[in-house]
């Protein structure tokens, strides 16, 4: 069983890894759309795949700093 901090420093690596790879798709997508013979579905689903990442790495930050309405 893992204890609160392992926890809490394996999610802030896994944090780091979807930013990482966020940021890696973002550079891709907008090479694949400045290429010539552009693949339009390709891009489209890079972007969904973005996207997707987005929304892992926002609910991430949620559950490590959540908003305290105070």
């Amino acid at each position: 069983m893992l204890n609160n901090s392992k926890r809490f420093e394996m999610e802030h690596i896994r944090l780091n890894m979807l930013r990482e790879e966020h940021s890696n798709l973002g550079e891709i997508v907008l090479l694949l759309e400045n290429a010539n013979g552009l693949n339009q579905l390709q891009v489209k689903r890079l972007k969904k795949q973005r996207f997707a990442l987005k929304t892992a790495i926002e609910n991430l930050e949620d559950r490590l700093c959540p908003d305290i309405i105070a």
